[in-house]
């Protein structure tokens, strides 16, 4: 073996990982928020949960990411520890089937059909078909199945010239007598979790140990520990992303470790023990590609297989690892977990839940201040202050973390999200804004014992009355989906803005009267204006919400041709909510 094969080697390494990390990536994306929805399914059923984590490590292809999403959900507060276990476990199973699609590399066969299945013939087919797609077409989902297409024909390629880069070491005394050291199983164990720790992939680590055994010098007895291992390896990237981290999301790591070295050392014991006594024949036999997958399948259905009755204690092994003490309650979530943005889809689809509760909030923010009109209490007025903080929280950790995964390759889906939230989530605050506004007035009528005229207050609770509604309708619209719902938004928005006009004109028609003061009239005027305002943003966060399923960006444009277009929709749902919210004129003198 001479220095151009060694170049060769590190070239299809690169390859290899590249192709690896592009494939993952591309299928997150395509996969878009459904990760997300489907981890939320998890239930306390084992088994649902492990098809769950098999299915989705399948999807993303790698077990590490995997591992890194449950860490981040955990110290988010969105999964529980428990939840976690048998997903674990099943990605664990998931992961062996890049081991399958790269034992192709060693079919050998004169048979046309057969050789179609090897990389080195269908690699360029997928490589072009790939680009074609990435390249010419303007549906995103079909761009993400090209880039799928390239990276896994970058992968195979590494593949190759991996094989084709240790062919050569076949024929060295050297490598053979070194090869003779992995007969030692806790070596074998030890090189197999050190060298997958490092390069932080166990398909990876498992692929380079597909393409050595094409030399015909890898054993079963030296790769069956190896193997094992590289299972334990695995495991650092769960470690690293545990640091800064709180506690029970810390606990997900060390369920992962504990998962694979137990299962590492009963095999281990199990096997080696059983050989003792029957001399299985087959360690002396050289190994394959297919035979290293078919070792790592079933090293890992049999680990899953035996642990999977005891995840309650391995739940109580990691809460014994990392114990818990008097100021764990008081532990922080993350707002949303950093550790998310290494999977966007995951990441927005938080990210889209917090607007939602930031929308739950900002409404019942409002409806708070809006009773303390009637009777002011210093407890609800405490309160409204405290959630108004607490919408300015959630605005700017949500603006930073869009804005930092719009920089990221997104979906056409992700990228609607991303836009909605941004559209919407000043809005959200602005009416926590309004909410205090609200509330300083309460104060005001409550600490000069302003009352309104009988007529005064009837008209209030008209306009309250259509203010709550917008509020709800908005709120539930966008916590749905609902574009239907979103629709009725801006004809209430312009039948508020007509009870607002006519409140103010029989304020003046009393004023002249003598009926109403200057003072209550001041009061006044800030209630409407502040009535006016949150429904002025109901009304952005409706529009931006049907906008944004429609991809056009033309607010103005929209809302003209709503309103003066004479859209039959629109006028029924002004016609009703006229006739619902209505109050009658005075005659000035």
């Amino acid at each position: 073996m001479d220095i151009f094969s060694l170049i060769t080697l590190c070239g299809g390494l690169a390859f290899f990982l590249f192709g690896m990390s592009t494939m993952s990536s591309s299928l997150e994306k395509l996969a878009g928020g459904r990760l997300e929805q489907l981890l939320k399914k998890m239930t306390d059923n084992r088994l649902k949960s492990l098809l769950l984590g098999a299915g989705i490590t399948i999807a993303i292809q790698s077990s590490s990411a995997m591992t890194v999403m449950l860490v981040g959900l955990v110290n988010s507060g969105i999964m529980e520890l428990g939840q976690t276990v048998g997903v674990i476990m099943g990605s664990n199973v998931g992961t062996t089937l890049t081991a399958w699609i790269l034992s192709l590399s060693g079919i050998e066969s004169d048979t046309v059909w057969l050789r179609l299945l090897k990389p080195e013939v269908f690699s360029p087919v997928v490589a072009l078909a790939g680009i074609i797609m990435s390249m010419s077409s303007k549906k995103s989902r079909v761009r993400g199945a090209g880039s799928i297409m390239v990276g896994f024909a970058v992968l195979m390629t590494g593949m190759e010239m991996m094989k084709d880069a240790m062919s050569p070491l076949a024929d060295m005394p050297e490598f053979a007598s070194i090869l003779t050291a992995f007969t030692n199983p806790f070596l074998g164990v030890v090189v197999g979790a050190v060298f997958t720790g490092v390069i932080q992939s166990s398909a990876a680590s498992v692929g380079i140990l597909q393409a050595l055994s094409l030399t015909g010098g890898i054993t079963y007895g030296m790769a069956l520990p190896i193997i094992m291992g590289q299972n334990i390896g695995t495991c650092v990237t769960a470690l690293l992303s545990s640091i800064g981290v709180n506690r029970n999301a810390r606990r997900v790591s060390v369920i992962h470790i504990s998962f694979n070295l137990i299962g590492t050392a009963v095999c281990l014991a199990a096997f080696y023990g059983s050989d003792l006594f029957f001399r299985y024949a087959f360690m002396d036999a050289a190994i394959g590609p297919a035979g290293v997958a078919m070792v790592h399948s079933i090293f890992n259905i049999a680990t899953t297989a035996l642990l999977l009755p005891f995840t309650r204690q391995l739940e109580r092994l990691a809460y014994l690892v990392v114990r818990e003490d008097e100021g764990e309650k008081q532990e922080k979530f993350a707002f949303v977990d950093e550790r998310l943005l290494a999977t966007p889809s995951v990441a927005i689809a938080e990210c889209a839940n917090k607007t939602v509760e930031m929308a739950r909030l900002a409404e019942s923010t409002i409806l708070r201040s809006l009773s303390l009109l009637g009777t002011y209490d210093e407890k609800i007025a405490a309160e409204v202050v405290k959630n108004e903080d607490r919408l300015d929280l959630y605005e700017d950790q949500l603006g930073t973390l869009l804005v930092r995964l719009s920089g990221t390759a997104l979906s056409d889906e992700d990228s609607r999200s991303i836009s909605k939230q941004l559209h919407t989530i000043g809005d959200f605050e602005r009416i926590g804004d309004h909410a205090v506004n609200l509330l300083k007035t309460a104060q005001e009528i409550n600490e000069k014992k302003i009352q309104f005229s009988g007529s005064a207050a009837a008209e209030l609770q008209v306009l309250l009355g259509a203010l709550k509604e917008i509020l709800s309708i908005t709120t539930q619209a966008y916590a749905q989906g609902d574009l239907r719902l979103a629709a009725r938004v801006e004809p209430l928005e312009q039948v508020i803005d007509g009870l607002v006009a006519d409140v103010k004109s029989n304020h003046i028609a009393r004023l002249q009267k003598g009926h109403c003061t200057i003072e209550m009239g001041f009061v006044l005027s800030d209630l409407l204006t502040n009535c006016e305002r949150v429904s002025d943003h109901c009304s952005n966060i409706a529009v931006a919400q049907i906008e944004t399923a429609q991809n056009v960006y033309q607010a103005h444009e929209y809302l003209n041709a709503v309103k003066n277009a004479g859209d039959a929709g629109f006028q029924s749902i002004f016609e009703n909510y006229s006739a619902k919210f209505a109050v009658v004129k005075e005659q000035t003198e």
